[in-house]
């Protein structure tokens, strides 16, 4: 294998609270360890168009705190194609790039992976998403900060819930993932999760309404993990339109806003953490893996496992909301 002297950091797919942290760990311990820096700009976009920048360390000052990424982030078509990912290597060799940091979810990793088996370059993957689906990682950058921004939108719905008697669905991200919205169930006290993980087992709605609500209740809130299959929350304020007519139904969607804010500590120094461990990955030889956590310790988990989609809820916490929700 040749010798890596430059590093290329790209974030991509959905941005995700605690990039900033992740590209300053990546960076800073980078040129600590004597590598040159390279910044691409709009994720895999910035390789097909040659977007790519040099990144010294006053270059990551003062980013530890925002949310976003300053490296802007993009969805990019030409890339999932053999021609688009041609371009994109001669691109970086170019630029003097030997191997690569990947800071992104499931499909930004599954670009990395058929990018890195295709031209035999090392790539180093950070988990960057709130959703937390990606396996082989106790958590991923984002998630902590995306589900206290669920806990506070919440918090002040459950005084318009109480107020006005209502039942009252908050649609949040995750359409493959439940982990959001279970968890944000918790912390928040909602009587309720609807997560896609069940939907083939049971009507999740029909049992939260034939069982779910005791009648002293005069209120609640539900969230639910965003479905295209189900229509999400605006699905389920429909059905209980039509079949459960008794209830007023109302629908918040947080959206956007999830992905937005200061990221937490827990972010902070989980995207640090993490960023410090992909350049010791790569001076170790090591290619083709995500660096995760498990119990507290670093790991590096190969790729084709990261975006596996196995990753499994625990079902004590379904039986925690329904119990405290009595």
């Amino acid at each position: 294998m040749a010798e890596i002297k430059c590093i290329g950091i790209l974030t991509s797919g959905g941005d995700a609270p605690g990039m900033n942290a992740a590209i300053r760990a990546v960076t800073r311990t980078a040129i600590y360890r004597g590598f040159t820096v390279k910044g691409i700009l709009r994720g895999y976009r910035g390789l097909v168009n040659d977007e790519i920048i040099e990144l010294k360390s006053q270059s990551v000052s003062n980013i530890i705190q925002q949310g976003g990424t300053m490296l802007k982030t993009a969805r990019c078509r030409e890339f999932e194609t053999p021609e688009g990912r041609r371009t994109a290597y001669e691109h970086m060799t170019a630029a003097g790039i030997d191997a690569l940091v990947v800071i992104g979810g499931d499909g930004s990793l599954t670009g990395a992976s058929i990018f890195a088996r295709e031209y035999n370059v090392p790539i180093v993957g950070l988990p960057g998403t709130i959703d937390n689906d990606l396996g082989g990682t106790d958590t991923t950058i984002g998630y902590d900060t995306a589900l206290n921004t669920i806990m506070e939108a919440v918090d002040k719905l459950r005084d318009t819930a109480s107020s006005h008697e209502r039942l009252f669905f908050v649609e949040v991200m995750g359409h493959t993932a439940g982990y959001l919205a279970l968890n944000g169930a918790i912390a928040t006290g909602c009587e309720a999760a609807i997560i896609p993980e069940m939907e083939t087992e049971v009507d999740q709605l029909g049992e939260l309404i034939n069982h779910g609500f005791r009648k002293s209740k005069n209120s609640a809130i539900v969230l639910v993990a965003e479905n295209p299959r189900t229509g999400g929350a605006m699905g389920l304020a429909e059905r209980v339109k039509q079949e459960f007519p008794q209830y007023d139904a109302r629908v918040t969607i947080l959206g956007h806003i999830q992905r937005g804010g200061s990221p937490t500590a827990l972010d902070r120094i989980l995207a640090s953490r993490l960023g410090e461990a992909a350049i010791e990955a790569i001076l170790e030889g090591q290619r083709n893996v995500m660096i995760g956590t498990q119990n507290g310790r670093i790991v590096y988990v190969p790729f084709q496992k990261a975006i596996r989609h196995d990753k499994t809820i625990d079902r004590d916490d379904l039986d925690l909301v329904r119990i405290l929700s009595i």
